[in-house]
């Protein structure tokens, strides 16, 4: 059974009464390619959807990171990049990577899958890179909220602590979960128990980290895969949502270059576009009583408590 978790101090700190239902409607893969820049865009400005991630190693950060630097309000993190996962459409370390650093597979590209980074890994080269491509954000002049991880890659057990560290050290919220849940078990991230797992909370919320309750993904990703474009079922998931603060990692994209880079997630990618703007989500929101927040709060409650 699991360990029941203490109430979330965000939500105080926030100013927000305990039984509040706060959602991060995040969008993964900024900068992956120019219609995940448009759509994060756009999804700003619809309302929903208030912050993302930057994929620093993708051929498009260059455009999001200039309009972020440009537009110091836009609530944007880093999204930590060891897998480049399309077939033909591929992308490389940013710091300098020797092959025997077992980060590239033989054509110079990141793995494909984190089970094959883990298998060819050195900490120390994931570590650099992790920090390069936190530098290419810096350098560009962009004051990013947040750290997470792309695929869940640098949740491996050899990354982890470094991971967290990188949060303290720049002075930015990593996405962590306060309990742990089915997906971070069977995945093989942690096997601590969640008595060990609470104890390492308490002690990350203690130094000021601020700290999610769960963690929802684009239905594409999970068993509802076939259901992946149906808005019932994004409703029915959000409904029943306990309070505190939930995750959602989305993965939205505009038309126009989605169908040729992965042509089997396009119809869904589309659909988080349009839907994640749309009028009967804001609706439903409302009635359910979902208050959509970004990273930058969080962020801001981090750091205020730090100092």
């Amino acid at each position: 059974m699991a360990t029941q978790m203490t109430l979330n101090p965000l939500l105080a700190q926030l100013g927000y009464p305990p039984d509040a239902h706060l959602v991060i409607f995040h969008a993964d893969d900024v900068g992956m390619c120019h219609g995940s820049n448009r759509a994060f865009l756009d999804l700003l400005e619809a309302g929903i959807v208030r912050t993302g991630s930057i994929m620093a190693a993708c051929p498009w950060a260059p455009e999001i990171l200039d309009y972020c630097a440009a537009h110091p309000e836009v609530d944007v993190g880093v999204h930590l990049t060891l897998n480049s996962e399309w077939s033909n459409y591929r992308w490389g370390p940013v710091a300098a990577c020797e092959a025997a650093a077992g980060l590239v597979d033989p054509l110079g590209y990141f793995w494909q899958q984190p089970a094959q980074t883990q298998i060819h890994l050195d900490a120390d080269a994931a570590l650099a890179e992790f920090r390069a491509q936190i530098e290419r954000v810096r350098a560009a002049g962009v004051d990013f909220t947040h750290i997470d991880a792309h695929m869940g890659a640098a949740l491996l057990p050899d990354l982890f602590p470094a991971y967290v560290k990188l949060g303290f050290e720049y002075n930015a919220p990593v996405l962590v979960l306060r309990q742990l849940d089915s997906a971070i078990r069977t995945r093989g991230y942690t096997d601590a128990s969640d008595a060990d797992w609470a104890a390492f909370v308490d002690g990350l919320e203690a130094r000021g980290m601020g700290l999610v309750d769960r963690f929802l993904i684009t239905p594409g990703y999970g068993p509802d895969g076939d259901r992946a474009g149906d808005a019932d079922l994004y409703e029915a998931s959000l409904r029943i949502l306990a309070p505190g603060i939930t995750y959602f990692s989305l993965h939205p994209n505009a038309p126009g270059d989605i169908e040729v880079i992965a042509p089997d997630h396009a119809a869904w990618r589309i659909f988080e576009y349009e839907y994640f703007r749309s009028q009967r989500l804001k609706d439903f929101l409302q009635r359910e009583g979902i208050i959509p927040i970004g990273y930058r709060e969080i962020c801001t409650a981090m750091r205020a408590q730090r100092t």
